[in-house]
Order: C-alpha cells, then sequence, then structure tokens
C-alpha cells in the first residue's frame, strides 16, 4: 500500500464526516477548509489563487467525491513527499472531523480505550483495512489485530468467543466498519479485567510496532497484564517479540560505555538518552551493505555484538545472551528488507496474508466447483440410468409385443394352413368326383380356379407379413445397439470419475510427503541447536578451567613476592653488621655498598 492510498482512506473519512445529509456531496465552503487544512499538515506551499478559483461560489453546488478528485490528486496528493510531514498530524486532523460526527463512546465513562486509544486503533485499522471503499476489515484482520493487542499483555484472545460474535452479527459477516470495530472493542467482551492503563500500554505498543515500523523496542513492565514476568522463549519473532532493557553502547570518541534506549525501525537504528524518546544521542542508517556481528566479551561488558555500516562499526552490550539473539535477528530481519527493497514489514506482512485468503478462498472455490461437478456427473449418471431402465423396459415391453404377434401370426398361418389343407382335400375330391363329369362341371372347375387365385393372393400377404417380422427384427437390432451405445459412453462416465478419483488421492500423498520433508526440517534443526547447546556447555567448562588456571597463577605469584621480601629483611640485616670499631664498620660498609645495588636490581627485577 503506497503512502497515496494510506492518505486517502483518511481524507475518505473527513470527507464523509463532512457529508451530514449523507447525499454523496459536501459543499465547496467545507472542502476549501478541509483543502486548507491539508495543504498546512502535509506541509505542501498554498496555493490560495487555484483554491479560490477551484471552490468559488457558483450555481453548482455541494461537489461529489468524484468531482473533489481531480483538484484532490493535482494540487494536494501529487505534490506530497514522503518523510516531509508528520503522519500522525495528518491522521489527527481527519480523526477529529470524522470522530465527532460517528465516534460515540460510553457517556458515563466505562469504555475500554480512551479517546487517543481509539484514534490508534482507527489508524490500525486503516492500515489493515481493504483498499476498497466503504472502508472494511476483514474478520481475519480483525482477529489479528486483536491477537496483537492481546499478545502485547501477554494475554491469549479467547478465538472460539469472537467468532460467535461475528456470525451472530449478518453485517458483520463481509467485514467490520471502524466504528462497529470500536463499538466492539468497548463493549469489554474480549478484554475482561483488564485496566485501562494495560489496554492504552499495549495499543500504544501495537501502534509503534505497525503504524511506525518500529520493530524492536524495550517493553514495559506494565504492559505484561497479569503476568510481569512472561516466560522466555529461545527464537525471534519481529512481529511480537519485546523485550524489557536498555543496550550499552561504545562511544566513537571518548570510547566510554552509555546506557541507551535503542528503537529500531526498518531503515535506522534509533537511540536516546531515556525511555521517553525526547533527547535523540543518534541513530544508524541501515542497508543492504550493514551486518550484524556477534563479540567475545571484553573490557568488563557481557553479550557483545556490533553493527557494520559502510562508514562506522558501532559497538553494542546486551544485558544477557537471550536479548543479544533478539536484537542482532531485529537489525537482521531489518537489513533484509532494506536489501529486498521493502519499507515496512507489516505491509509485507498484510499483502501475504491477502495473498493467502485469496489463495484459500480460490481453494475454496475449486473444491466447490469439483463437487458441484461431480454431483452434476453423478445426476448425469443417475439420468443415464433411469434413461437406461427405459430402454430396458421398452425393450422387454417390444419383446414381449413381438412374441405375442408371432404367436398370433403363427396362430393364423396353421388356420390358414388347416384351410388350405381342408379346401385342397375338398378340391381333390371335387376333381376326382368331376373327373367323369369334366363337361358339366366346366363352370365349377372355374370357380375353383378364382379360389386357387385368391389362395395365391393369400400367400403373397403372407410373404408381406413375413418380410414386416423381419423389418421388426431388424428394428429390434437397431434398439440392441443404441443400448451398447449407451452402456459404453456410462463406461467412459465411470472411466473419467476414476481417474479424477486417482488425481485427488495423488494431491493427498504429495501434501503428506510434503509435510514429513517439514517435520524432518524440524529435527534437523533441532538437531543443529542441540549440538550447539552441547558446544556453549564446553565453552563454559574450558572457561571454568581457564579461570582455576589464572587463580592458580595468581596463588604462585603472592608465594613469590612473599619470598623476595623475605630475602630483602635478611640482605638488609648483612648489609649493617655490628662490629668493635669504627674503621671495621666503614670497611664493612665499603664492602657491602657494592652488593646493595645489585641486590636493588635483584629486587627490581623479582618485583
Amino acid at each position: 500500500m503506497d503512502l497515496r492510498a494510506e492518505l486517502l482512506k483518511s481524507i475518505w473519512y473527513a470527507f464523509t464526516a463532512l457529508d451530514v445529509e449523507k447525499s454523496g456531496k459536501v459543499s465547496k465552503s467545507q472542502l476549501k477548509v478541509l483543502s486548507h487544512n491539508l495543504y498546512t499538515v502535509l506541509c505542501i506551499p498554498h496555493d490560495p489563487v487555484a483554491l479560490e478559483e477551484h471552490f468559488r461560489d457558483d450555481d453548482d453546488g455541494p461537489v461529489s467525491s468524484q468531482g473533489y478528485m481531480p483538484y484532490l490528486n493535482k494540487y494536494i496528493l501529487d505534490k506530497v513527499e514522503e518523510g516531509a510531514f508528520v503522519k500522525e498530524n495528518f491522521d489527527e486532523l481527519c480523526w477529529t472531523l470524522t470522530a465527532k460526527k460517528n465516534y460515540k463512546p460510553d457517556r458515563n465513562g466505562n469504555s475500554v480505550v480512551s479517546h487517543q486509544d481509539a484514534f490508534k486503533l482507527w489508524c490500525l485499522f486503516n492500515f489493515l483495512s481493504e483498499d476498497k471503499y466503504p472502508l472494511v476489515m476483514v474478520p481475519d484482520e480483525v482477529e489479528y489485530l486483536l491477537k496483537k493487542v492481546c499478545t502485547a499483555m501477554n494475554v491469549e484472545l479467547n478465538s472460539c468467543e469472537l467468532e460467535d460474535y461475528l456470525s451472530q452479527e449478518p453485517q458483520a459477516q463481509g467485514g467490520l466498519t471502524v466504528w462497529q470495530f470500536l463499538d466492539m472493542v468497548n463493549s469489554g467482551r474480549f478484554l475482561r479485567g483488564i485496566d485501562q492503563e494495560a489496554i492504552s500500554m499495549a495499543v500504544e505498543e501495537v501502534y509503534q510496532e505497525v503504524i511506525e515500523d518500529v520493530l524492536k523496542q524495550a517493553r514495559s513492565p506494565h504492559v505484561l497484564g497479569h503476568n510481569p514476568h512472561p516466560a522466555p522463549h529461545a527464537s525471534f519473532d519481529p512481529r511480537v517479540s519485546r523485550v524489557q532493557g536498555y543496550l550499552w553502547k561504545k562511544g566513537q570518541l571518548r570510547r566510554n560505555w552509555s546506557e541507551r534506549w535503542f528503537t529500531l525501525k526498518p531503515s535506522v537504528l534509533s537511540y536516546y538518552m531515556s525511555e521517553e524518546r525526547k533527547e535523540k544521542k543518534g541513530s544508524i542508517a541501515l542497508d543492504k551493505h550493514c551486518c550484524v556481528e556477534v563479540l567475545p566479551d571484553r573490557d568488563g561488558k557481557r553479550c557483545m555484538f556490533c553493527v557494520k555500516t559502510t562508514s562506522r562499526t558501532y559497538e553494542m552490550s546486551a544485558s544477557d545472551t537471550r536479548q543479544r539473539q533478539e536484537w542482532t535477528l531485529a537489525i537482521q530481519t531489518a537489513i533484509r528488507l532494506q536489501a529486498e527493497g521493502k519499507k515496512s514489514l507489516h505491509k509485507d506482512l498484510k499483502q501475504k496474508r491477502r495473498e493467502q485468503r485469496e489463495q484459500r478462498e480460490q481453494r475454496k472455490a475449486a473444491k466447490e466447483e469439483e463437487t458441484q461437478r461431480l454431483k452434476q456427473l453423478q445426476e448425469e449418471k443417475e439420468r443415464k440410468l433411469q434413461e437406461l431402465e427405459l430402454l430396458k423396459e421398452a425393450q422387454r415391453q417390444a419383446e414381449i409385443l413381438l412374441q405375442e404377434e408371432e404367436q398370433r401370426r403363427r396362430q393364423q398361418h396353421e388356420e390358414m394352413q388347416r384351410t388350405l389343407e381342408i379346401q385342397l382335400r375338398e378340391a381333390e375330391q371335387a376333381r376326382a368326383s368331376m373327373q367323369a363329369e369334366m363337361v358339366l362341371k366346366e363352370a365349377e372347375a372355374e370357380r375353383q380356379r378364382k379360389r386357387i387365385l385368391e389362395l395365391e393372393e393369400m400367400q403373397e400377404r403372407l410373404q408381406e407379413a413375413l418380410q414386416q417380422e423381419v423389418k421388426a427384427r431388424q428394428d429390434e437390432e437397431s434398439v440392441r445397439y443404441a443400448q451398447a451405445r449407451l452402456l459404453a459412453e456410462e463406461e467412459e462416465k465411470l472411466k473419467q470419475l476414476m481417474k479424477l478419483k486417482e488425481e485427488q488421492e495423488e494431491y493427498i500423498i504429495k501434501t503428506q510427503r510434503e509435510k514429513q520433508v517439514l517435520k524432518q526440517e524440524m529435527e534437523n534443526k533441532n538437531k543443529c541447536l542441540e549440538e550447539a547447546q552441547k558446544q556453549l556447555e564446553e565453552v563454559r567448562v574450558n572457561r571454568q578451567r581457564v579461570d582455576q588456571d589464572v587463580m592458580a597463577a595468581q596463588r604462585k605469584l603472592r608465594q613469590a613476592s612473599t619470598n623476595v621480601k623475605h630475602w630483602n629483611v635478611q640482605m638488609n640485616r648483612l648489609m649493617h653488621p655490628i662490629g668493635p670499631g669504627e674503621k671495621r664498620t666503614n670497611v664493612s660498609g665499603g664492602v657491602f655498598a657494592g652488593y646493595q645495588p645489585l641486590l636493588s636490581r635483584g629486587d627490581s627485577s623479582l618485583k
């Protein structure tokens, strides 16, 4: 999300706050005042001529948001320079305009968050909201923000209760507006039993981390809520980690050590005189050429590390090894962001969360589409089976009808055959009886010939009936062919369904393999961590052994010093012997005078 989009979100709230009638339009006089204030907080040179020219009174009436955008882009947003203004002042201006109309805290003073905390939550809402208007924050981002605040107080968020709340609010399914979100927080449903001061400090910490891009800073013990001593964790996560304490920094000129309050952002590591951050002592610009190194203990300082830039090396000391590890990992994260060209860690994390949500929705849509397609295939299969059953039933009915027709035709044929046989027998009898009476029965013979012709016609009709039977059998063959084709199509559909099932099983197996690979990588990392701990233990044992050797050497040195003092006393006694006369005393002094420089040199060498 670039700077223009961030500014537009806050300006949108200011514009809608001026729209008293909720008509989508604002009077020109109000837009003129708004533009003048935007010039001031964004540190843009005022252009009174363009301001008066664009918003002069005429008969056009109020201006919509679309009508205000050309002026806003040309004369304000195009001239904004990042870093030339204080964004918090700009947000406070827009918040003041919109909160006066829309924010309604408890009149009895029982609100969970103060007005200033509500402003910071409003800024966090704008950062995490979707890039479409009207601005809403999806349930995933609502849960993310509440978890950040609860984590800052060392309190666990009740996700089930949040899901119940969102499910009970129909308008919250697509996302919450900022006023719905603030009402939800002020209801105290998710922050029961926590005082307002702890909530305020937690909101301030999340605000500095997300809005001001503070990757690393010290945490006040009051933010920890009910548990002021959180359990230590071995790894650093720049999204949630905060520790308590200062860092010691070695000066460049005087080379003395000073305790400073450090604050880490993606591009700079700043250090202050105290945690109030009123007096800034300096800053370390971070880029891709910087690096962090762990240093051995020296100069009475332990847990040392250094930040190397192209121009200088900064040496620092932490209170313990865990704090040093957290700071080094945090600074390495900032350097990595600079190397990747990313200005904000949380903008990158927000984009990744949005991509994950889009991928999750795509997978859900694909799954629903696959389920719908399988359902359609199942319905198509059932429909084909019903059609097949109907075809089978029709085939059975056709076979029954064909059998009945064949039986009827067979009966007719048998009856006709019996009739013909009877007629032939009668004809033979008549022919036999009429041979003697041929002449007399010529007329009768003629009638018999006619009857024969009728029989021939009946035979032709019988042949036609046989042809119809053959045609019926051909129709039966065509129906069986259609049945075979439908069965083949059903088998093809079943093959496609089995193929889809195999692809799904392969995807499940692939996912399980990836899970096993990740598990193996976790085991390897745990083994590396155990080996590092063993090496650290060996270093500690060696250090104890060296300390014992040093103590033994010191004892020997003290014993040698004691012996030297003893021999010095003995020599002094020999240098002043007691003699009977003065002359011998001088001789003795002359004799031992030559030994005194030697003894002095020996004594100094022994020392």
